[in-house]
């Protein structure tokens, strides 16, 4: 962390050097700032403020609009776009050209609204600062701008307000603080004065507050170390704008392909004109006409737009899925998703904290059901150590089918006073609380107050206790607040129904304390601690409860709160992980993808999660502390050795984001809070969560999930690779239409041919089955075993070996189809109007039976699925067979395109070509499939 304090000759010049606050003690922090018990002078805090800058976060600098603007049209995407509409526009077709230009329009818009995620990431962390603080200020409080807060100024805090600044308290009383959204710790952290070890990770340093948290309950005093940037806010916004955001894999590879393709195309078309004007004695314009007929059916100017509208139409699903996708290529990247870096709390987990476990004196009890919802039953376990995991074991396993709902019927399987006993610990949790539940219009339960609070007014729920009954029943008359020097809250309550019966005094806190202040028996006490171990092994945050009634109605001081105390039981709790996550996680690994959970909390609790999600390996946990003292080599075997990794810091998980894909994985990272920023900006596909998670992590994502389901990601991915694949169906089927098309003109000018197509009708091929078929294939589902094969390598080329050799193979089809017909509408005695209009017609033909023929690459087409299509592929066929009988038939297309009507023979023979295209394709997949089996 980088802290600020003054320089020892100059408490007011700004400085740089670095204090471990959280390892000094409050005096010698208070000394160091030169900072007395009633705070700053106020001359002295304008002093200050001239020396350090206002307590405000660095504004990022924003591009100018017309930057921005320009850097939408530096995708390689756009580029391959904007080359094709040039052509097009120089050929005079202004219809074909208006339409790529649209896109391109459409894209750079989309991008211009999106522009400046980084940005937008700063802005939501500066939000984050408190606008208002109470400070002490020559000796008395005042309220000042959090901007005019400086190192030295003495600030308070209470429950409900957000920390202004970073702290190191120098008073606490019961101060808890929120600080999920910095550290990913799923309950708020008891806060106190006491100096931590100088190598304490984040999470650890109790005697500090940052900026950015929210305190949940108690109040405190700071002294502010660290304002604006020196924060560690600051320094997680710094972290964002120094990440470089990665290429999608789709953006590399079409980048490549567009290389290749261009180059390959006028290497050909240099070749052709050559062999044009020096062997076959074309003249120089006809021979040029010929090159450029050649350039605008090699050219696949549609590709690129059919390419952006298949991943719109991608979002477009997975948007229906809860997953808003804020770039449009991260679509694709989904389908290349090796490994899922999951944040625990909120991701993997409810993010609401359950009661799982009650041990009572001579029984043992498992409480089923997730978060604050009411379903749950409480199951019947064992009373020692060992008999407890297993009943809690299998309670989870059964989903409370063995156990009772509410305390009537688990009353019936109980003893008579341990039906007594669950109902008084119940209570006392209940009244010895300050949280509520209510449920909001959507049906959704919400907390007011501690987490773990709610916990257990939910648990009182269950066993039968209601809490705004119980609480009208014993009203509060005293309380001593939780405080870290005695590690417990008290409440006293009188029974409104009887004023006179003595009052009753609930306590709550840390299970040592109170077996400490109630357990004098020494078996007893071991037995109570072997229990306490039972459930800390499995991950459980235990709370003790204990009561006694006081006569005098009066609060007893902290010194007496344990006289005649008695231990009511143990309550285990947890941060369950989302049933719906469990099931994502299996359907992740069948589909070859390694899922690591990423958390700052405690090791024993994600490991515990780890077990009930099935993620524990062969290996440990691996914690912050490990990865410290790891050498890169080190660090980056246990990023893709290990499934857990425990209190780690937002460097962490930006270094172990890196270090997968140092070895080429593409890695997903899923978060909420704002330390997961950084690591969701670099990562492949950043994943933020909709409903819980912080507006910088959302706006540094690529990604959002609207529902904050795990499993969301999954079904996202499994869109993605559908995405893909129809990507490759659309490669599949335009590279063969338009490498046919341009290898029967190069044929034809070889040879010394009569070309059969002229080049404005290679253009209205082009153009009317780029949109009316090829578009077709955006629309396709998913293949049936789409999340049953390992994800694709980043490094496989856009077209593979099977892909080039299926291209090849029917370019040729085309190829020989073309000059067949050609021939066949001369011995006909057509002329060459006639021969060319039958060979449109043929080559629409083949396109469409091909089109039949890609929907499966391998398996076989001839099914009534894939016969009957999608409504998409028949809308497609539709309309351009209806465009076709316009080019044929109708008098201004055959004056435009030199085009003649053709009577039913002609139109059969088109058929027929058509028909023979699709029966070698489906033999040549027979052999193919009859290949590999014998491999």
């Amino acid at each position: 962390m980088t802290d600020q304090r003054p320089a020892p000759t100059s408490p007011t010049a700004p400085q740089d050097a670095m204090t471990a606050w959280h390892a000094t003690t409050a005096d010698a922090a208070l000394s160091a700032l030169g900072t007395g018990p009633g705070g700053l002078s106020v001359a002295e805090a304008a002093t200050r403020l001239d020396a350090y800058g206002p307590n405000a976060l660095d504004a990022a600098r924003g591009r100018s609009l017309a930057a921005r603007i320009a850097g939408q049209f530096r995708d390689v995407l756009i580029h391959v776009l904007l080359v094709a509409a040039a052509i097009t526009l120089a050929l005079g077709h202004m219809v074909d050209a208006a339409v790529i230009l649209g896109v391109v329009l459409i894209n750079a818009a989309i991008g211009f609204v999106q522009e400046g995620r980084a940005e937008k990431a700063l802005a939501a962390i500066r939000d984050m600062i408190a606008p208002r603080a109470a400070v002490l200020r020559d000796g008395g409080r005042t309220t000042v701008d959090a901007a005019a807060l400086v190192p030295g100024d003495i600030v308070l805090i209470e429950a409900g307000d957000r920390v202004p600044a970073d702290l190191r308290l120098i008073e606490a009383s019961g101060l808890h603080v929120d600080e999920s959204a910095l550290t990913g710790e799923s309950v708020p952290v008891a806060k106190s004065t006491r100096p931590t070890p100088a190598d304490a990770a984040l999470a650890d340093r109790i005697c500090m507050a940052y900026s950015g948290t929210m305190t949940t309950a108690g109040q405190a005093r700071g002294l502010v170390v660290a304002t604006g940037s020196a924060t560690e806010l600051g320094r997680i916004g710094r972290m964002i704008d120094a990440v470089e955001t990665l290429e999608t894999p789709l953006v590399r590879q079409m980048a490549s392909f567009g290389r290749r393709l261009s180059a390959m195309i006028l290497a050909l078309s240099a070749v052709v004109f050559a062999v044009a004007v020096g062997l076959r004695g074309y003249a120089f314009d006809e021979a040029f006409m010929a090159v450029v007929g050649l350039a605008v059916s090699a050219i696949p100017e549609g590709l690129p737009a059919v390419m952006t509208i298949t991943l719109a139409i991608g979002v477009q699903r997975m948007a229906r899925r809860s997953a808003i996708v804020r770039r449009l290529p991260a679509v694709e990247t989904l389908g290349a998703i090796g490994v899922i870096c999951s944040d625990k709390t909120g991701t993997l987990t409810a993010n609401e904290m359950t009661v799982r476990d009650c041990v009572l004196p001579d029984v043992a009890l498992a409480v089923a059901g997730n978060g604050y919802g009411p379903d749950g039953a409480i199951t019947l376990a064992g009373a020692d150590g060992e008999a407890l995991r297993d009943g809690i074991e299998r309670a989870e396993r059964v989903d409370g089918a063995e156990g009772v709902d509410g305390a009537e019927g688990l009353a019936a399987t109980l003893p008579a006073s341990s039906a007594s006993e669950l109902a008084a610990i119940a209570r006392a949790g209940l009244l010895c609380n300050d949280a509520t539940l209510h449920v909001a219009p959507d049906g959704r339960w919400t907390v007011e107050g501690d987490p773990m609070e709610a916990a257990l007014v939910r648990f009182a729920a269950k066993a039968g206790v209601d809490q705004d009954q119980a609480r009208a029943a014993w009203p509060r008359i005293g309380l001593i607040p939780f405080d870290s020097r005695h590690r417990w809250m008290a409440t006293l309550h009188s029974s409104a129904g009887n004023p006179e019966a003595p009052a009753l005094l609930c306590v709550k806190g840390a299970p040592e304390v109170l077996i400490a202040m109630c357990v004098a028996d020494e078996n007893d006490r071991l037995r109570w601690e072997d229990r306490i171990e039972a459930l800390a092994r499995r991950g459980r945050r235990v709370l003790a409860i204990a009561a006694r009634p006081v006569a005098d109605h009066r609060m007893p001081d902290v010194a007496r709160v344990a006289d005649g105390l008695t231990l009511l039981g143990l309550i285990g709790m947890i941060d369950p992980p989302r049933p719906a996550a469990i099931a994502a996680l299996a359907a992740a690994r069948a589909a070859g993808i390694s899922v690591k959970m990423i958390t700052g909390d405690h090791a024993v609790t994600a490991e515990a999660i780890g077990r009930d999600m099935g993620m524990v390996g062969d290996h440990p946990a691996a914690t912050g502390a490990l990865l410290d003292a790891a050498s890169p080599e080190e660090f980056t075997r246990l990023a893709h050795e290990r499934h857990i990794f425990a209190r780690v810091s937002p460097e962490h998980k930006l270094r172990l984001v890196e270090a997968l894909q140092s070895r080429g994985a593409v890695v997903a990272m899923t978060g909420d809070g704002v330390n997961d920023a950084p690591a969701l900006k670099r990562a492949d596909v950043g994943v933020a969560m909709g409903n819980k998670g912080t507006e910088a992590a959302k706006q540094a994502a690529q990604m959002v999930l609207a529902d904050d389901d795990f499993a969301s990601i999954v079904a996202a991915i499994r869109e993605g690779r559908t995405v893909y694949d129809n990507l490759r169906k659309v490669i599949a089927w335009t590279l063969p239409t338009n490498g046919g098309e341009g290898m029967a003109i190069v044929a034809a000018i070889l040879f010394g041919a009569v070309l059969p197509l002229a080049a404005v009708q290679i253009l209205w091929i082009n153009m009317i089955t780029a949109v009316g078929l090829g578009l077709t294939l955006a629309f396709e589902p998913a293949e049936p075993a789409a999340m049953r094969r390992p994800p694709r390598t980043p490094d496989a080329a856009l077209i593979s070996r099977f892909l080039l050799w299926r291209i090849c193979f029917v370019s040729m089809l085309f190829v020989a189809g073309t000059f067949a017909v050609f021939q066949i509408g001369l011995a006909r005695g057509h002329d060459i109007a006639g021969a060319r209009t039958l060979v449109v017609n043929a080559v629409v033909a083949m396109e469409i039976f091909y089109l039949f023929a890609v929907r499966y690459m391998a398996g076989p087409s001839l099914t009534l699925r894939g016969i009957l299509g999608t409504p998409a592929v028949l809308l497609g066929v539709g309309a351009t067979l209806a465009a076709q009988a316009l080019f044929t038939w109708w008098p201004p297309m055959n004056r435009l395109f030199t085009s003649v009507p053709m009577d039913l023979t002609d139109l059969g023979i088109a058929t027929m070509a058509g028909v023979a295209l699709f029966a070698c394709v489906e033999v040549e997949k027979q052999i193919t499939r009859l290949l590999r089996r014998r491999r």
